[in-house]
């Protein structure tokens, strides 16, 4: 009598895709994926190109705040060293020249009817930020973080004197009448090599 071969009997894989796309979709829901931090930045319009620009157009000097971050992270501001601590109030007194001081930003009238007419503003005013080609990234950030605190509080300050509540409160028109009163102008030149202190 003939022997018949035995085979053996196969496996069933058609659950074992299932399984896996079970496994997939689960460790996709469930993982939290690390997001890229950056600045919120709003880019000023492209210009208008039925305007003729004055190539000859210079900022005055006493309208712009000079930020320089070392490759040692160490900030210059203007033409002393500060802490990045400092910086804040530094640039809060640049943006609005309280005292009107003649080495400070220009104060123009801008009509702002929210605001009762008529204000005095540092529209001109510029804070340009140059880093070092090795300046650290947590130190542009600080910096940059600073110099936005700087406008946020301004802008606060102003929307609780004017409207009596704080910025993020304020009415859509409330909000743009204080941008307004406090432009947030943040130039940032190319990277450049510094020295040390």
């Amino acid at each position: 009598m003939a022997r018949k071969k035995r085979t053996m009997p196969g496996v069933n894989a058609t659950s074992t895709a299932d399984i896996a796309f079970m496994l997939l979709i689960f460790f996709l829901t469930t993982t939290s994926m690390n997001t890229d931090k950056g600045l919120a930045r709003r880019l000023p319009p492209p210009p208008d190109p039925s305007v003729k620009q004055d190539d000859n157009l210079k900022v005055k000097e006493r309208n712009v705040l000079q930020v320089r971050i070392n490759k040692d992270n160490q900030l210059m501001v203007g033409s002393e060293y500060l802490d990045v601590a400092q910086l804040r109030a530094k640039a809060k007194e640049f943006i609005a020249n309280p005292n009107d001081d003649e080495t400070m930003p220009e104060k123009h009238v801008v009509n702002i009817p929210l605001l009762g007419g008529d204000n005095m503003v540092t529209k001109n005013h510029v804070i340009s930020v140059t880093n070092d080609v090795g300046t650290s990234y947590q130190a542009y950030i600080d910096v940059q973080n600073e110099l936005v605190a700087a406008y946020n509080e301004l802008r606060n300050e102003k929307a609780k004197s004017a409207f009596g509540k704080d910025y993020v409160n304020c009415s859509e028109d409330e909000q743009k009448a204080i941008r307004d009163f406090y432009p947030q102008k943040i130039s940032e030149a190319e990277p450049k090599k510094y020295g040390g202190k």
